[in-house]
């Protein structure tokens, strides 16, 4: 028998974290304000204003031009990189910090005498670490007891699982830190006794010893050599190819123009005459003031027109919902996951703990005579022992012993029930030693192992009376598995008795009654042959004769709130298919409960039915399907493939080792909160309670991210199309820079970092769920957008133009100290500007005809707003010659206000008949 691990004590850990130092890695670094705010310095419209500020400067010095237009241009290029600059590192930290707090790993460690469940950060020198499959390593270290199959391609590349076993030669103190330097000699990842922090454990079970933590473990020392990228997400990439077409627009837009304005300063104002363009550049400050002015006004065009914020929407969206989606169990590893989610066709979820309540329970156990107990305690004393070895030896789940802990942990699901039934709390003074173990996969389904000894001091001796106690081998999986190598069953005194047809039908139809009632069943057996290997079942040294303990039903409700979230996804256009490991009796009892299966024409298939189905078949099958019964890993990444090739948007969810390539596979990966590490580290986003209600709020947050970008890029084109269409016309019907650099950098800053922030926390209305999924090759930028933008940005172009030429407009600004309307004219317009993008801002942020729906839901829009609105009226009485703005009086602010609210009548008038005529269609 095994030595009870003790593991360090409380007062032995905290002298090992002094000593040897603790399992946190050091952070990476990550890029300073201060070097992000340097960096955004090298954006190429950056580069050219600064450019013009150095000709500007150049042009004070001589007297061309006055010091406060460098001034301002100065000002406004270091605002406008500030305030960039922080809004883009305070959501980045932000979205980290609480990714990381959100993703910390639980591992299962003895201390004083017990073992419980630590964070990976408290894990020190000399602990003692229990692994199972799924488990990611935890630091470098030995193997203690135990075996297991590790994949280190995180560390060597190599793809080959390795095979690591106990180390006999460890001398180890389990109550004393005895630190091996011999460890830290070399890393050698073929040595079949060390284990290294980061690899994964792909099956066997077995207790490590910490030797290297933190920096020190080998993972550490690599750490920085290790980051990798994330790849960009579909929606990335197409805002980044909209910016780029609008940016060359605009590069070559502005080129144009100040070739258009260079030609009628020096051509046409000199009417075509080759003697006045003669004497008109031979004066040098002529043609270099012109090409400077040209410079500028270029600059200007590719400034409102390059949307260099279009890429950040993504994340700068993402981090303002970041605390949102946590609050409702939604973990985003991967910005591709939220992006696609809002785009699903089809989702293939688990049913344990996503659609069930995960919360599984033993219900009955039912002998091989076909005789029912609700209750480990009713079952007769000699069958209730060898029951209670039969799970408590072959099982990778075990009780949390701390006094403050009731808990089972380890193992998954059904292994916890099992333990939870059998009472395994109490102690039990077995003599028994486990001799070699194949534990549970979803591809064998079931689990055996070889035990040694002669059970407890009052075991009857009956149990054992036909088996070499040196010999046994415990058997527990699928009933299809088992019952049909079953030749005899053991009695309630634990006699062996022949076990006849007449007592494999009455059990079968038992079954077919349980399976009825959603309850899922696991047999039970022992065989009196050794494990010679691990497919022992199938393979040619197969386990025969065995003999039948018995079987467990085990219970797990479905959720409540599962049923209306499927109603929910199906009624968003998402086809729900149900994959699970149950028979498909209990699969299709369920999914009638859930709500998935709603009629005769829905299609149930078992894995074996799945495998006898060719690909095309399979594809015209589809959209019919319901669920998937006795399910294989390999299932999920055939259904993956099958769909994507359909050209669907693919969910997958997953929680175990053999799970990760079917979430890798698919377009989002959604892995559950208890499951492995592995499918955590695969899957794009992790659902933490287990909850199918979750996903279908990870959809919703998908879709109205996307909303949030679109309503963001009406805005923002909007402003782009009516700038540079004033800036364009404007000099060449003699209004010379209708709007200054300064003005526009603001007008940019207002339409790209500002309104980022205001449009990103748009509320997650019910109503996006009603909508069909966006195709694949959706464009981002829809008809109705193009109509918005189009619409809008001509109209306040137009309004614009009639703004600054209109006799009637000016006489309502007071003349200057020149006797011109012009500076109060232009303070005016600058203002109106500003206040007709606020205002069309409602118009983006809604496609309905009420401007202020739920807008209280996101008060960051009005509080930004409103921020604009109170600078923009504070800024024309200091702005003075800097930005080219005055004091206005009470009578011009009400034409200013009243001019742009002519937006709102007009898109409210877009949108009637852009709704009429979809409503026609």
């Amino acid at each position: 028998m095994e030595t009870k691990i003790s593991g360090l004590s409380s007062s032995a850990a905290l002298e090992s974290r002094k000593s040897y130092g603790s399992n946190q890695l050091t952070k990476q670094e990550v890029e300073s304000f201060w070097d992000k705010y340097k960096g955004n310095f090298d954006d190429p419209i950056i580069k050219i204003l600064l450019v013009a500020l150095a000709i500007n400067v150049g042009f004070v010095f001589i007297g061309k031009a006055h010091w406060y237009e460098s001034v301002g241009i100065a000002v406004a290029v270091l605002l406008a990189t500030l305030v960039g600059t922080w809004s883009e590192h305070k959501n980045e930290a932000t979205f980290q910090q609480l990714q990381e707090d959100a993703s910390k790993i639980k591992c299962k460690v003895f201390r004083d005498g017990v073992i419980n469940e630590i964070y990976i950060d408290d894990i020190v020198v000399g602990d003692f670490i229990l692994l199972q499959s799924g488990d990611k390593i935890p630091a470098d270290g030995v193997i203690y007891s135990g075996d297991l199959k590790v994949d280190q391609a995180t560390l060597n590349g190599e793809s080959a699982e390795a095979k690591k076993i106990k180390d006999e030669k460890i001398a180890v103190n389990s109550n004393t830190v005895i630190y091996d330097p011999d460890f830290d000699k070399e890393t050698d990842f073929l040595d079949q006794h060390k284990l290294f922090r980061g690899t994964v454990v792909c099956s066997g079970e077995a207790v490590m010893v910490a030797k290297r933590v933190g920096d020190t473990s080998q993972y550490g020392k690599l750490a920085l050599e290790m980051q990798t990228e994330e790849r960009e997400s579909p929606l990335k990439v197409k805002l980044s190819d909209l910016a780029d077409s609008i940016s060359l627009f605009g590069y070559i837009g502005g080129a144009l123009i100040a070739v258009a304005f260079i030609f009628k300063k020096i051509v046409l104002e000199n009417g075509f005459n080759m003697a006045r363009i003669m004497e008109y550049v031979s004066i040098w400050q002529n043609p270099v003031n012109d090409i400077v002015n040209a410079v500028i006004l270029a600059v200007i065009i590719i400034v409102v027109a390059v949307p260099e914020g279009l890429p950040m929407m993504i994340a700068m969206v993402l981090s303002l919902n970041m605390r949102k989606m946590l609050n409702d169990n939604i973990l985003v590893r991967k910005l591709v996951g939220i992006e696609t989610s809002g785009s699903l066709n089809i989702l293939f979820s688990d049913k344990t703990g996503t659609i069930t309540k995960g919360q599984l329970e033993v219900v009955t156990f039912i002998s091989g005579k076909n005789q029912s107990f609700n209750k480990f305690d009713e079952i007769m004393a000699e069958l209730k022992e060898l029951l209670h070895i039969s799970i408590a030896q072959n099982t990778n789940a075990l009780f949390c012993e701390d006094k403050d802990c009731t808990k089972v942990i380890g193992g998954n699901a059904t292994e916890r029930a099992l333990v939870s039934f059998i009472n395994m709390g109490e102690k039990v003074d077995y003599q028994i030693e486990k001799v070699f173990s194949v534990p549970f996969s979803s591809d064998k389904k079931y689990s055996a192992t070889q035990i040694k000894g002669s059970g407890s001091a009052s075991m009857h001796p009956n149990i054992i009376k036909n088996a070499d106690s040196d010999n046994l081998t415990l058997i527990k999986g699928a009933p299809e598995k088992i019952i049909g190598k079953c030749t005899k069953y053991y009695e309630h005194n634990g006699e062996i008795k022949e076990l006849t047809k007449s007592d494999v039908d009455n059990l079968e139809q038992t079954m077919n009654d349980l399976a009825a009632r959603a309850i899922r069943v696991i047999a039970l057996a022992t065989s009196n042959e050794p494990l010679e290997q691990e497919d022992t079942i199938e393979g040619t040294n197969s386990l025969k004769e065995m003999t039948l303990v018995g079987i467990v039903g085990i219970r797990d409700e479905v959720r409540p709130e599962a049923v209306s979230a499927i109603k929910e996804v199906q009624g968003a256009g998402i086809q729900v298919v149900m994959i699970t490991g149950d028979r498909r009796e209990t699969a299709i009892a369920i999914a009638k409960e859930s709500g998935l299966i709603q009629s005769d024409a829905d299609v149930i298939l078992t894995s074996e039915e799945l495998k006898t189905i060719s690909d095309d078949e399979l594809k015209k099958i589809l959209p019919k399907i319901r669920v998937i019964a006795r399910a294989l890993p390999t299932d999920k990444s055939r259904l993956v493939k099958v769909a994507q090739e359909l050209n669907l948007v693919v969910g997958m969810t997953g929680d175990g080792v053999n799970d990760a390539p079917a979430l890798k596979k698919s377009d989002v990966g959604f892995a559950m909160g208890s499951g492995t590490e592995v499918a955590k580290e695969a899957g794009d986003i992790v659902i933490l309670d287990d909850n199918f209600i979750s996903i279908e709020k990870a959809v919703l947050y998908g879709r109205t991210i996307f909303k949030s970008i679109r309503k963001f890029i009406v805005f923002q084109l909007s402003i782009n199309v009516s700038a540079v269409l004033i800036s364009f016309i404007g000099p060449l019907i003699g209004l010379v820079q209708p709007l200054t650099i300064t003005q526009m950098l603001w007008v940019n800053l207002v339409m790209d970092t500002l309104a980022a922030l205001a449009f990103g926390g748009e509320p997650a209305l019910r109503r996006y769920m009603q909508e069909l999924p966006k195709r694949r090759d959706e464009k981002i930028v829809s008809a109705d957008m193009w109509s918005s933008i189009l619409m809008g940005g001509i109209f306040v172009s137009s309004l614009s133009i009639v703004f600054l030429t209109s006799g009637w407009i000016a006489d309502f600004f007071r003349f200057g100290p020149d006797g011109k309307h012009d500076m109060y004219l232009y303070t005016g317009f600058f203002s109106f500007f500003v206040f007709i993008s606020i205002l069309n801002g409602l118009n983006a942020r809604t496609e309905t005809m009420n401007l202020f729906e739920h807008i209280t839901q996101n008060m960051g829009f009005v509080k930004v707003m409103s921020s604009i609105l109170i600078i923009q009226v504070v800024m024309t009485y200091a702005g003075g010659v800097i930005l080219r703005t005055y004091g206005l009086a009470f009578n011009e602010w009400l034409l200013i206000i009243a001019l742009a609210l002519l937006i709102i009548p007009l898109d409210l008038l877009r949108k009637f008949i852009m709704h009429s005529m979809l409503k026609k269609s």
